[in-house]
């Protein structure tokens, strides 16, 4: 099960953040600012392919006695990082890059706002609404 989706802006400050349950949701915000690092350590690997590259999934990027780590770039350097319980062992990797796929599909959605300023906090009932629907899916 998905606990916590983010995402990321270029500059490293949370443009949305949504965590199942609310009572550790610093513990959360804390677990996706510190997989940033290892997002910048796979980016700063991949170089230039990056530009190049189609698929930009980077896969497990920690996992920790509870919970698994994922990660996702776009091509303007925007963050996805999704949290998975590491108890669900159904959940497989191309079922992680599909949620990435539509998560940064519904983000596309919300840059072709012509009222969405590109940096500010993504206030959006139709994203909610997709982020619940995709941590109700994986339960």
């Amino acid at each position: 099960m998905a606990v916590c989706i983010a995402v990321i802006a270029k500059e490293n400050y949370p443009l949305y953040i949504r965590s199942v349950p609310t009572e550790n949701e610093l513990k959360f915000h804390y677990t996706v600012h510190t997989s940033l690092d290892v997002v910048d350590e796979k980016i700063s690997a991949m170089g230039k392919a990056l530009v190049d590259q189609r698929e930009l999934y980077l896969g497990l990027l920690y996992p920790t006695e509870d919970y698994k780590v994922y990660g996702y770039v776009t091509n303007s350097r925007v963050k996805f990082v999704m949290v998975v319980d590491s108890s669900n062992t159904a959940l497989r990797d191309n079922e992680i890059r599909s949620m990435f796929r539509k998560l940064h599909n519904s983000y596309t959605d919300i840059m072709c706002n012509p009222f969405y300023n590109p940096g500010d906090r993504i206030h959006s009932r139709a994203f909610d609404n997709m982020v619940n629907s995709m941590m109700m899916q994986v339960c």
